[in-house]
């Protein structure tokens, strides 16, 4: 699948101002944000993308005196997204409990879940903030024997962990990238919870052909968060 990748300058630079700006662009379907100074990059889907409306929600900014921005963009033809990361993926512990970390990242303390990820053509390694979020608070529930699903799975660090965490089996996951599925498939092998993992090509309209959920993971764009509600409210139990 083709990306965009967008560079958004931002000056002055901070965390704050970044902030600012990913909540300005949030309405676009943008699937990813990290932020490098001075830079946020952002990455969306080929067919979804419009340099129009990005410059649209971008003018807000033009005279008010937060902050200053340009833009440009490149098309990331069948981007590779684990050779892309590869050089820079440090593996990460969430509340000294979960440790995710790629294949080749060697002779690590161990936590009482252990997630190893390559991304290949999917998003999620657990560095972006959302993801590290919603690692963070999925820690923080009992999953145990409950029905879960993870819409938007990307790498299926989330359907890992709540396999791990002792779900009932299989963890739903679901994504609209093929590509994002194989990773599914290929990373619950990796972490040998395969047989308690489903993963599935699909929109939100897939969700009701697997009966109800307990709950319910959604680290997607917020726009399709919101245009999928109901249908994650009709699947909850």
């Amino acid at each position: 699948m083709d990306y965009i990748e967008v560079s958004i300058k931002i000056e002055p630079f901070s965390d704050d101002n970044a902030d600012i700006v990913i909540a300005q662009i949030g309405e676009l379907p943008f699937e990813s944000f990290t932020a490098e100074e001075p830079y946020v990059k952002a990455y969306i889907q080929e067919k979804n993308f419009s340099a129009r409306d990005l410059k649209m929600l971008l003018s807000a900014f033009d005279g008010a005196g937060i902050v200053n921005v340009s833009f440009e963009y490149s098309l990331e033809k069948g981007q590779n997204w684990n050779a892309l990361w590869e050089s820079n993926f440090s593996p990460i512990t969430v509340e000294n409990l979960c440790t995710i970390k790629a294949s080749f990242h060697k002779n690590l303390p161990k936590t009482r879940y252990n997630i190893i990820i390559d991304p290949k053509m999917a998003f999620g390694t657990g560095h972006h903030q959302t993801t590290h979020l919603m690692v963070k608070n999925l820690l923080e529930e009992s999953v145990k024997g409950k029905k879960v699903l993870d819409m938007g799975c990307g790498t299926a660090i989330l359907a890992i962990l709540a396999a791990k965490m002792g779900a009932q089996a299989p963890v739903a996951a679901i994504d609209i990238d093929p590509d994002a599925v194989a990773s599914a498939f290929e990373n619950a092998k990796r972490n040998r919870v395969a047989a308690k993992i489903s993963a599935h090509e699909g929109e939100a309209s897939l969700i009701a052909s697997f009966g109800k959920f307990d709950l319910i993971l959604a680290n997607i764009n917020r726009n399709i968060v919101i245009a999928d509600m109901q249908s994650y409210s009709n699947a909850l139990v």
